[in-house]
């Protein structure tokens, strides 16, 4: 399911299904993509940053173009203990790679590995210069 922002409205939450991962797309070319998500992430229940969040940062293949620095983006990834995924969405090749990563994302944060959960895939995640 997609949302362009949160929270999300309330009147349908008993049609809601449970929501396993979230992943927050922020347009390297767009200050206001940036900051919607910074806004949004005030309305996520911090349980879900135990392995449940990530940020998918597009557009990264025009870094004449880019109106956020990349730099901003990793903090936000280091600040909420979770992973970020920069991609090109216009590269067929790197599309697929990343829409697999996320779908892996996806299934062990479902709880549909065995002996992989959330929480330590994504301590693998972390750089070795984060300890």
């Amino acid at each position: 399911h997609l949302a362009t922002s949160l929270p999300l409205p309330s009147e349908r939450d008993h049609f809601r299904p449970r929501i396993d991962l979230i992943v927050f797309m922020i347009d390297i070319k767009s200050k206001y993509s940036l900051r919607n998500v910074e806004a949004s992430l005030a309305h996520v229940d911090a349980s879900f940053f135990l392995g449940k969040v990530c940020f998918l940062v597009t557009g990264v293949g025009r870094v004449n173009a880019c109106s956020i620095e990349t730099n901003a983006v990793c903090k936000l990834g280091e600040t909420y203990c979770s992973p970020v995924l920069f991609c090109e969405l216009e590269l067929e090749g790197i599309r697929v790679v990343t829409a697999q990563r996320l779908l892996r994302m996806l299934q062990i944060c479902a709880g549909h590995i065995p002996g992989v959960s959330a929480l330590s895939f994504v301590s693998l995640m972390r750089n070795s210069d984060d300890d």
